[in-house]
């Protein structure tokens, strides 16, 4: 009877992993494969307990024996007991995971609900929590009587960040557009999207584009848009010419602390579009010379009002605005005249500009013409033309 008592309390402390229980220094450290997380994040549970290793052969599992659960747990919401499996026969490590659901929550401006909250599930890979954007969860484990392990994670939400592949493109280049937000991984199972607001100089309304998941669970989402100077905004193509900033735009409705859950954010990044053309081959300033008021080329006279008309094309396939600089200085190198035209050239365009001058003394004056894309940002599309003339 002795020998039959003795067997079924090994086979019972065999069972419950407590043959030598240490209240003091218990050994089954619990690990997450993160120690803040999302409101929809997926969480992987580690916890190594070779004590628990009950059958060598087979795979064990812990959790759910009386005395000894596994509790996930919020303020408000918990799983319970909830159920983890060993990795393989003899590892004594027991893994499981769970979804976060979040709370109800409008995130795309639609007024609809974006999340489906739930507490439900017994492990190992089936178990659902609510959570709030701000808190904590925590994980549990009653090692032996008395004695309980825990380990906890938080919970917060995120700025999202924007990010062009480039910071300048040029004609005929596409853009990827990347957008960081954790907080929109709604489905960690699934591809999520999002959408983002995409504009140039010249078509402020821009286009609307879906920005998609890279993966089921990365919270990064990608975008690709091509520019175009000859057609209208539609679909993932943008109408955009040379010299325009190009926006992109992420409406963040999901920020953490300080702001309200209600507050949203427009998170925007700025790149620019430049012709293929290097700067200054852009324009060419072809002649520059002097002529009458009917553009007809004559010797300049003192004290009579003469034409200085410089001869420019555009070297580009597309609209070109452009600053026209007229300069002249006397033979003392002092600025006597200083003129410009501001316009705009077509696709392959050659113009004349004229400004007047009105010469007062003899001498060897200079004329210096260049042409920048405006006054204000004072690009130069073309080499300077110094032209060199004596007024006798």
């Amino acid at each position: 009877m002795l020998v039959v008592l003795s067997i079924l309390s090994f086979l019972i402390l065999s069972v419950f992993a407590e043959e030598v229980p240490d209240y003091f220094n218990p050994y089954a450290p619990i690990f997450t494969d993160k120690q803040v997380y999302t409101w929809t994040d997926k969480i992987s549970i580690t916890v190594v307990a070779p004590s628990w290793n009950a059958n060598k052969y087979g795979i064990d599992s812990i959790g759910t024996q009386d005395g000894h659960l596994i509790k996930i747990y919020t303020a408000e919401h918990s799983l319970e007991p909830y159920k983890l499996t060993e990795t393989e026969p003899n590892s004594g490590i027991f893994t499981g995971e769970i979804i976060l659901t979040g709370f109800l929550h409008d995130v795309d401006d639609d007024r609809n609900s974006d999340t489906n909250p739930r507490t439900v599930g017994t492990g190992p890979t089936n178990g659902f929590l609510e959570v709030k954007r701000d808190g904590g969860i925590t994980v549990s484990f009653e090692f032996a009587d008395g004695v309980v392990l825990t380990h906890s994670v938080m919970i917060s939400w995120n700025i999202g960040q924007i990010i062009f592949d480039k910071s300048i493109f040029v004609i005929g280049d596409t853009s990827k557009i990347q957008v960081i937000d954790l907080d929109m991984n709604l489905n960690p199972e699934a591809i999520d999207r999002i959408e983002v607001e995409v504009s140039s100089d010249s078509d402020m309304a821009g286009i609307l584009v879906n920005a998609i998941e890279t993966e089921d669970d990365s919270g990064l989402f990608e975008a690709v848009i091509s520019f175009t100077q000859t057609s209208v905004s539609s679909g993932n193509r943008l109408f955009a010419v040379p010299n325009d900033s190009i926006y992109a735009t992420y409406k963040d409705n999901t920020l953490p602390s300080p702001y309200s859950i209600q507050d949203d954010l427009d998170i925007q990044i700025v790149s620019k579009l430049e012709s293929e053309v290097p700067p200054l081959q852009r324009i060419s300033i072809d002649d520059v010379f002097f002529a009458n008021s009917l553009g007809i080329p004559i010797e300049p006279i003192i004290d009579e009002q003469i034409q200085v008309v410089g001869m420019i094309r555009n070297n580009q396939n597309y609209d070109q605005p452009f600053a026209y600089i007229t300069q002249i200085k006397d033979p003392e190198g002092k600025v006597v005249s200083l003129s410009w035209i501001l316009g705009e050239l077509t696709s392959k365009q050659s113009l004349a500009l004229s400004q007047s001058w009105i010469p007062t003394e003899f001498g060897n004056y200079t004329v210096e013409t260049f042409i920048w894309n405006s006054l204000k940002e004072q690009t130069s599309l073309s080499p300077q033309y110094i032209m060199s003339y004596f007024i006798q």
